[in-house]
């Protein structure tokens, strides 16, 4: 008796045809994995650091913004106030220029040179906007240490300084100082005032030996020009005491 042969059916084939590709991917993957698992991992890894990067940046440019801002707020309010020095002194150094040929500019740049625009310890305590010694037996005086170039070199000393009631009496004795001279040379300093423009008075100064400091007439002239005090001086003229002085 002859054996009959097994048929399959269409269905079996596509089925036995499917899972072959079911099983190629599965084993595809499984080989894949790995290297996707780690690509991935890689990748988040990245965009960790590099979100904390980019973090970091935003955080150090908004506090470098404030930190500007505020500096920027600091240096407005310190050139104000400078200027608000200036402006209080200048109707004082005009009307002295008037009266003693000291240009107001000279006397605006030495007063804010010397005080630091009023605010050292000896012209905002004592009114004293010029460095101005006095006798050391005066009792009105103060002792505060300053630095003087002796010999090459800047040394620290302990002297007396004269107190003044306000910054206009003590811009009134500098001026009478320039024009009246010392006790013992009233020409002392006549090359501050034969000069007509702030750069020959502040010139005398070094050379009538005013400060010690070697590059004093140096640092008067810029600040002059860097506060533009120039604008201030009134007309060279010969000053009202001059005619009463010959």
């Amino acid at each position: 008796m002859a054996r009959k042969k097994k048929r399959f059916s269409k269905t079996t084939k596509k089925r036995k045809k499917g899972r072959s590709k079911t099983t190629k991917f599965k084993t595809w993957w499984k080989k894949f994995k790995p290297a996707f698992l780690q690509r991935v991992g890689c990748l988040t890894i990245f965009l960790v650091i590099l979100g904390t990067l980019l973090s970091l940046i935003i955080y150090r440019l908004a506090n470098y913004s404030i930190n500007q801002y505020e500096e920027y707020q600091h240096e407005q309010a310190v050139i104000e106030d400078r200027q608000n020095f200036i402006h209080q002194l200048v109707p004082t150094a005009q009307n002295l220029q008037r009266q003693y040929g000291v240009l107001a500019s000279v006397s605006l740049g030495q007063a804010a040179l010397e005080s630091n625009f009023g605010t050292s310890e000896l012209g905002a305590n004592f009114n004293n906007l010029y460095g101005v010694k006095t006798e050391i037996d005066d009792p009105e005086g103060a002792n505060m240490s300053t630095m003087e170039f002796v010999d090459g070199e800047w040394i620290e000393i302990v002297d007396r300084f004269k107190v003044y009631p306000s910054w206009e009496d003590s811009m009134r004795e500098h001026a009478e100082l320039i024009y009246y001279g010392t006790s013992w040379d009233s020409e002392f300093y006549q090359d501050v005032l034969s000069g007509n423009t702030y750069q020959e008075q502040a010139k005398g100064l070094q050379s009538a030996g005013y400060a010690t400091d070697p590059d004093y007439s140096d640092k008067v002239i810029s600040m002059i020009e860097t506060w533009e005090l120039d604008q201030y001086d009134q007309p060279v003229e010969v000053p009202s005491s001059q005619i009463e002085k010959n």
